[in-house]
């Protein structure tokens, strides 16, 4: 897989990776949306207009140079005025992404702008939002709209009746906030379907971004024996499928799986999840990390577990879409209501925000071979099995049962099976 170079990528190769990625997340259609980013030069590289953008190659994209002249085999997006106007007056932003996520257009119809306090990092990394009222697509005047609302210091705006504009230091910026917003938006939409979404203080969210433990020491000697080898292609699969089905976004998740003993390979901190690499995983061994690198912020919590529950051997924390309705209402997942999923799950208990933080015992105090996963309310999922794949497995389970309930929910009261009919399950599976 090729990775993301924001340094040394040509930009029309960057804007090929990420327009097919928004478009096979089905964050855009055929016809909608479009990037850009501006170099050095000042010269803009945009997406082409009316080119069917799961087709897309370097070689359709187009250059509006400094002085206007436009280059390329076809017309510029018919929007790359409001790009410009960004630009102009936000010469920090070097790349820009607008589309049509669903969830973010189910914002701009009813004029109103997602509360990121839902989620801890959703805060950080989407920062402020603006809001631009309506104006025609592809005139000057949206172009003045939105980068009057950027001159607030903003680096996204909701588009009245739209969509979502956003800017970034670069295009793994940018697409990491659109991308955190629209999972954002979408939590609280799931989240009322089921509940009322409760919400993070800024207390409570710097909490989170300050309880980061002291770095664990280097190690000297790094052995990179085959097994070891094994083990790091298992977790790079498992995060580029859990974000190529949406069971986790770039900027959160981690995967861990046990190595020996106590030793472990975890994922890094500051890393797109959907761009990870081998060599990007980090070594966790006799309490020491592999030299040069930053272990996931959650690497005390693995690392507790694996002590305690030697049946453990892989562990999943993430963020899913149906999963988190049930973390920021705090209502409680009711698994019984299908039967696969409590022989996989038994019941998932909610975990007050905060007890993943490093020192916090609660998680710890629960987890049980009864009870592989929890949730933790306005933060993430937490699944644990016994090899990775199996882990990966409840993760879906899970989520796929919080879809149905989320979606069941809206047609009337969910009905669980009985009393007796899980004592059934019990006896045949679990015995």
């Amino acid at each position: 897989m090729k990775k993301l170079d924001t340094k040394l990528m040509h930009p029309r190769d960057q804007i090929t990776m990420i327009i097919d990625k928004i478009y096979r997340s089905g964050l855009t259609t055929t016809s909608g949306g479009n990037i850009s980013i501006i170099d050095d030069n000042g010269d803009v590289w945009v997406t082409p207009s009316a080119i069917d953008k799961g087709t897309l190659r370097p070689t359709d994209m187009v250059c509006v140079r400094k002085d206007g002249t436009i280059e390329g085999r076809h017309k510029p997006s018919s929007e790359y005025p409001f790009h410009i106007a960004i630009y102009k007056s936000r010469p920090e932003i070097k790349a820009v992404i607008h589309a049509h996520p669903p969830a973010l257009v189910s914002f701009s119809i009813v004029r109103q702008i997602p509360n990121t306090n839902v989620l801890p990092q959703a805060k950080n990394v989407c920062g402020p939002i603006g809001y631009a009222p309506y104006a025609l697509p592809g005139s000057n005047e949206l172009g003045e709209v939105i980068a009057k609302e950027f001159d607030k210091g903003v680096n996204a705006v909701i588009m009245e009746n739209h969509g979502t504009v956003v800017g970034g230091s670069d295009l793994n910026d940018a697409y990491q906030r659109f991308e955190t917003m629209e999972f954002c938006a979408r939590t609280l939409i799931y989240g009322k379907t089921i509940g009322t979404p409760n919400y993070l203080t800024d207390e409570q969210i710097d909490e989170f971004e300050n309880q980061i433990p002291r770095l664990l020491p280097e190690m000297v000697d790094v052995k990179y024996c085959s097994e070891e080898r094994a083990i790091r292609e298992q977790i790079r699969k498992i995060v580029l499928r859990a974000c190529d089905q949406g069971l986790m976004i770039s900027s959160y998740g981690t995967v861990s799986v046990r190595w020996k003993g106590n030793d472990f390979l975890i994922t890094p901190t500051n890393v797109a999840r959907w761009d990870i690499t081998l060599d990007d995983i980090v070594q966790i061994k006799d309490g020491k990390r592999e030299p040069g690198k930053i272990p996931s912020r959650a690497t005390w919590l693995h690392q507790e577990i694996y002590k305690r529950f030697p049946h453990v051997n892989s562990i999943i924390l993430t963020q899913t879409p149906y999963l988190m309705a049930y973390s920021v209402t705090g209502e409680k997942i009711d698994v019984r209501t299908i039967p696969e999923s409590w022989i996989f799950l038994q019941d998932i208990p909610n975990m007050p925000f905060g007890s993943h933080f490093a020192g916090e015992e609660a998680i710890l105090e629960t987890l049980s071979e009864n009870t592989p996963a929890v949730i933790i309310n306005n933060d993430s999922v937490l699944v644990t099995g016994d090899n990775l794949l199996g882990t990966f497995d409840k993760l879906e389970v899970a989520e796929f049962s919080a879809k149905s309930l989320t979606m069941g929910a809206s047609l009337g009261k969910l009905i669980p099976i009985n009393d007796a009919q899980v004592e059934d399950l019990r006896m045949k599976f679990l015995s």
